[in-house]
């Protein structure tokens, strides 16, 4: 195959050869790769089909400056359809669309060295999306790709012949072996160098959002996180778990009703809530959300004991104090409770009985009705009375499906009176709208309900797809009480109890199940030792030496004594390998450090030949094998000998005494 040659008269490097060209388009490729797979997919999939173009149109000539001018408009357009505005993933695609474009002026070796290096930014703005074993694994062999090609274009341009299998695979032992040289510093940065409660800068938002609850929901709008099976939380218990029909994982809280969208008390979100002692069965457990970019954390229903870098709001969700940015592990206790409130403050009573003016007229004179049918009693009998009977009148006229159609303007009367057919929004917001018709307070709750137990490992896996909303009821002396309306017509739905909904199982073939079990410890595993590794568990890895605490500084100091142990170990290797690498010259030189003792050492300046002459003039008996071994070892140099002979002169120079 013919060199690629620039059509540029004169270049201050010289350009790349075929090898060296190919193995930087291949680093680039596996550089880009995993910040690829991060990217929305229609940026992903397009991106990678760019960048293949590019380096096919670029490989035996650059390609025209309006070409190119026009690929990147082409990309910059793209970025702002999918994820426009200012964030992570849009800094993150814009660094796949410029490196994909870079190959198409990358001519000489100074261009290879500066693509290799640029590309070396993609796996590592990778982390910024995904910190996952596989990003991890993507970016080593990035990182090893790169320095292959690091080192060919440095033979390049020494005019090093490198062909064949055998030059080959030395070269890449030796990047191997330089990868094992810095995996002990790599080591003791990431266990001993302090772990810092916030980062050193601010990082901004995804523009992108992860699944995951929000703080409003709108009826329908949940298809794509209900057939969503990513975990949303793994959750592990400290003694019994609750019965499955008793997981009801609480998350937002909603209020406030516009018609058609259910939303949080803004002003009151983040109002943390007086203790109370709530009675009940008690579950200890340590619950893993995946992060979602917010503060909104899921709990067992109902919270009674969190953490302090987490309080419990007055509607009792739960919110971290700071964002949930990364893989984190929450202790918790929750209790089946079964008195919450008995006593309900007036603005919130307001707001759990708002409905909007000219929205759902036949709803509202459902519930008005059902109220003057039922009456008034300060024991809340006539609440439960109406309560029971609309949960009765779903259990037997309505039916649970996915397939439903976009939402009018009177989306609950619709739903209660014509279709009479949805999912869990549907069911939770008429049930609430109808609720607050016959003057009880009632409000919105959405989180997962049920859960998948990994026998690997022995803990709960929560799915986006377990995404649930029911409702709470405020009942005098008894405070709020939950009701759900799409268990009263189909618990398999909500409990994931149809054997078909098991994570792994694809149809009626159970084969895959052990694997997904698998691939799930072992992820969690990585979440909990990897991602997990904060500066408690810093100070307990070592508190078995007696360091409990260290504090910071002392860390720093241990990581310097550690840092520079590993520097000096790096080094003494290193200099061991800038030994010679020809076996000849090696004995040869083992042979005159034996002489040196003698007091007899070869100048640096002295020929072989003639350093033999002047110890045979002192030593005649062993100057004359010398004599012979030197000219030997000069044949050998200068003009070649067979396999053979070069093995007897290894032995003899490693046999020969002063």
């Amino acid at each position: 195959m013919p060199e690629f040659r620039p059509s540029l008269a004169r270049l201050k490097s010289p350009p790349m050869k075929v090898r060296g060209r190919a193995l930087v388009l291949l680093a680039t490729a596996a550089c880009l790769l995993p910040l690829l797979l991060q990217l929305p997919r229609e940026l992903g999939i397009g991106f990678g089909v760019a960048a293949v173009l590019v380096a096919a149109v670029s490989w035996r000539r650059v390609p025209p400056m309006l070409l190119r001018l026009l690929v990147g408009i082409g990309m910059i357009v793209a970025i702002a359809a999918v994820a426009p505005g200012v964030g992570r993933d849009t800094a993150c695609a814009v660094l796949a669309a410029m490196l994909a474009l870079k190959p198409s002026e990358t001519v000489s070796l100074r261009d290879g060295r500066s693509l290799v290096g640029f590309a070396l930014f993609a796996p590592f703005a990778a982390f910024l999306l995904d910190q996952g074993p596989a990003s991890l694994l993507l970016a080593l062999l990035a990182m090893l790709a790169a320095l292959l090609a690091l080192q060919q274009l440095a033979h390049d341009e020494a005019e090093v012949r490198m062909p064949g299998d055998a030059q080959a695979w030395q070269a890449t032992a030796g990047v191997f072996k330089l990868v094992l040289l810095g995996l002990p510093l790599a080591l003791a940065a990431f266990w001993l160098f302090p772990r810092l409660p916030t980062p050193l800068w601010g990082l901004p938002e995804r523009v992108v959002a992860r699944p995951g609850l929000s703080d409003s929901m709108t009826p329908g709008g949940w298809l794509d996180l209900m057939n969503d099976d990513s975990p949303a939380a793994r959750v592990q218990f400290f003694g019994p778990a609750p019965p499955q029909h008793q997981m009801y994982w609480r998350g937002p809280v909603l209020w406030d009703f516009d018609g058609r969208t259910w939303h949080q008390l803004k002003q009151w979100r983040f109002q943390q809530a007086i203790p109370k002692r709530l009675k009940g069965p008690a579950w200890d457990y340590v619950i893993e959300p995946e992060p979602t970019e917010g503060r909104q954390l899921i709990t067992l229903d109902l919270p009674d004991q969190v953490p302090k870098d987490a309080f419990i709001s007055h509607d009792y969700s739960v919110y971290s104090v700071m964002p949930l940015n990364n893989v984190s592990r929450w202790r918790m206790r929750s209790l089946a409770a079964t008195t919450v409130d008995p006593q309900l403050p007036p603005i919130l009573r307001m707001h759990a009985l708002q409905l909007p003016r000219g929205f759902n007229p036949r709803t509202i004179a459902l519930g008005r009705q059902w109220r003057r049918e039922a009456g008034t009693d300060a024991t809340g009998n006539a609440d439960a009375a109406i309560t029971n009977r609309a949960l009765a009148m779903i259990r037997r006229e309505f039916a649970y499906t996915l397939n439903v159609p976009l939402a009018g303007r009177n989306e609950i009367d619709d739903f209660l009176f014509d279709r009479k057919q949805g999912y869990c929004e549907h069911f939770s917001s008429a049930f609430v709208v109808l609720m607050r018709a016959a003057g009880i307070p009632s409000r919105v709750v959405t989180g997962y309900a049920g859960g998948y137990r990994n026998p690997i490992g022995d803990y709960w896996l929560v799915l986006n797809s377990d995404a649930h909303a029911w409702a709470e009821v405020w009942l005098p002396r008894r405070g709020w009480v939950r009701a759900d309306p799409t268990a009263a017509v189909a618990p398999e739905r909500v409990f994931d109890t149809l054997a078909d909904r098991q994570p792994g199982r694809i149809g009626g073939f159970d084969g895959l199940v052990p694997m997904f079990n698998a691939s799930d410890w072992m992820r969690r595993g990585w979440n909990d030792f990897v991602l997990g590794f904060n500066a408690q568990r810093q100070q307990r890895l070592l508190s078995p030496l007696g360091l409990e605490r260290i504090g910071s500084r002392g860390l720093i100091l241990l990581f310097a004594v550690i840092a520079a142990l590993a520097l000096g170990w790096m080094g003494w290797l290193l200099a061991r390998g800038e030994r010679e690498q020809d076996p000849l010259l090696r004995a040869w030189h083992r042979l005159g450090r034996r002489y040196a003792r003698r007091g007899q050492a070869r100048g640096m300046h002295e020929p072989a030949e003639a350093w033999a002459e002047r110890v045979a003039a002192d030593v005649p008996r062993a100057g004359e094998h010398l004599r012979a071994l030197s000219g030997r070892f000069s044949a050998a140099r200068y003009a070649g000998i067979g396999p053979a002979e070069l093995r007897r002169l290894l032995r003899d120079l490693a046999a020969h005494r002063p």
